[in-house]
């Protein structure tokens, strides 16, 4: 008999699974800087290419656009150069995708010959069109545009609307409008606008103008106060200009103006919020071009 006890073998511990490596704390303010990078490329892209607001500072465009008014210029209409980019950064040679504007358009360009004002007229004259006003009507092409008189504007006196022309009257309600003459231009193709002409003024009669190749030719609505191509630019000692534009090249469009998106008369408070509401001109928002 064999009295040899039989070998016991030892348990084995099973094999411990492998830790998975602790996760890295996040860093907030990376996630923050990289958030604020993409956005601004996407703003960057967007006001570049796509489209951009702007605002009316002047009465120029009356009575189609109010000092006030806010709104939106798509930026792919006319082709891009550097000035459809932010501060004119030169990056792109020339202009990309040109195609010229209609007549009539409403456009927000560049200002020659400074090129660092934006400014909004209306395209009255394209690349080899002879243009002229006499004795306040414009001739297109040897071809008086039609101008018919019709209804008087009327605009309630705002802070930003103080009736600097017209005239002055009260509206039967503790208020005060202002009245200026209106008339309705009909350009060749059929695109009908609204202009304002309430005295002889410098611009009423002119030399005859032909457009350069490459370059439009752009005037205001309102045509005794606005600066265009009707005049020659006059640069200050601070390097602004306040005379006028002559040809417009067409690299120096920025886009067209299609909507209104806000309009304000200007007499809302920044310390009494409800005033921003009585202030605002709901009627106008939404007016496209």
């Amino acid at each position: 008999m064999d009295d040899t006890a039989p070998a016991q073998s030892t348990p084995v511990a099973p094999a411990e699974p492998p830790r998975a490596a602790a996760p890295k704390p996040q860093s907030e303010w990376r996630d923050t800087l990289s958030f604020l990078v993409k956005l601004a490329i996407l703003v960057f892209v967007v006001r570049s290419f796509i489209f951009a607001p702007f605002s009316i500072p002047s009465g120029s465009m009356l009575p189609r656009l109010l000092v006030g008014d806010f709104l939106f210029i798509t930026k792919w209409n006319y082709g891009y150069s550097r000035h459809s980019l932010p501060w004119s950064w030169p990056l792109i040679p020339g202009r990309i995708f040109a195609a010229d504007p209609k007549r009539g358009d409403v456009v927000v360009f560049k200002a020659p010959p400074t090129d660092n004002q934006d400014w909004i007229k209306r395209v009255i004259g394209l690349p080899g069109d002879t243009v002229q006003m006499r004795d306040g009507q414009l001739v297109l092409n040897g071809r008086p545009i039609p101008k018919e008189r019709v209804a008087d504007f009327v605009e309630p006196v705002t802070p930003n609307s103080p009736c600097e022309q017209g005239e002055l009257q009260l509206d039967g309600q503790g208020g005060a409008v202002c009245r200026v003459p209106r008339f309705r231009e009909t350009l060749p193709g059929g695109k009908s606008y609204d202009v304002l002409d309430s005295r002889e003024s410098d611009g009423d009669n002119t030399a005859v103008f032909t457009v350069p190749a490459g370059h439009v030719f752009l005037m205001g609505d309102n045509r005794d106060n606005s600066s265009d191509s009707r005049f020659e630019p006059f640069i200050d000692a601070d390097g602004v200009n306040r005379g006028g534009i002559r040809f417009v090249p067409m690299q120096n469009l920025q886009g067209k103006a299609v909507v209104n998106f806000w309009s304000t008369d200007g007499s809302a408070e920044w310390i009494k919020p409800w005033t921003w509401v009585s202030a605002a001109r709901w009627e106008r928002i939404g007016d496209g071009f």
